[in-house]
């Protein structure tokens, strides 16, 4: 009562980065990756999977849940043209490292990385680690610890 909302939900979008849409470019088209292109949750935060990349001859030029994949020698000039900023990595982690540093090279700004290997970056890029194993863990933590309570 009394406040603007409105202006409220403008403010801390601004705040959040979210204020702007933003194009992100997807690396891996395996399993999770097309899990990936397949949530729909993304856009309702103002995230759009603008290109999709991989190494795979099969799935290089093809479109996978509306999203044109492309080879990876085409990273930079692709990211550049689209002027993307972010990007998620969905490869095995013995991949990740190289992925980490063509996206870099490309210009781009911030990685979510899905990969469950730690990747290496220089301080102007930010990123942040998703292992799924982790979370589960941190699950079982917390189902035992509430079990204890009780």
């Amino acid at each position: 009562i009394g406040y603007r909302c409105q202006e409220l939900i403008v403010e801390f979008k601004r705040i959040l980065g979210t204020a702007q849409p933003w194009g992100v470019a997807l690396i891996g088209i395996g399993n999770l990756g097309r899990a990936l292109l397949r949530y729909r949750g993304f856009a309702s935060q103002g995230f759009r999977i603008a290109a999709a990349f991989d190494v795979d001859v099969q799935v290089i030029g093809t479109t996978v849940e509306g999203i044109d994949v492309y080879a990876m020698d085409t990273l930079a000039e692709q990211v550049k043209k689209m002027e993307i900023k972010l990007a998620m990595i969905a490869v095995p982690a013995v991949a990740a490292q190289e992925v980490a540093d063509r996206l870099v090279a490309a210009g781009i700004e911030g990685l979510l990385n899905f990969a469950p290997v730690t990747i290496s970056l220089p301080d102007h890029v930010q990123t942040v680690g998703v292992d799924l194993a982790i979370e589960l863990e941190q699950l079982s933590f917390a189902v035992v610890t509430h079990g204890r309570k009780t």
